[in-house]
């Protein structure tokens, strides 16, 4: 393999990816509750689900983009 084909290869599944994180779908598994957006408006009610399950495991994950 040469390193055009190397290099080639890696930009199309660079491409191909950035178009299924982009365009692939958001949908949640069957039985879980849909993706919704953080911001100041929400925060009162995800603070309000969160502690209101205090009897199961809850695992709270923040992703940035950058």
């Amino acid at each position: 393999m040469t390193r055009r084909n190397v290099g080639l290869g890696l930009a199309a599944l660079t491409i191909f990816a950035g178009l299924f994180y982009f365009y692939g779908g958001h949908q949640t598994p069957t039985g879980q509750a849909p993706l919704a957006a953080l911001n100041a408006a929400s925060l009162s009610e995800l603070k309000h689900e969160f502690n209101g399950s205090h009897a199961k495991a809850r695992i709270l994950v923040l992703l940035s983009p950058t």
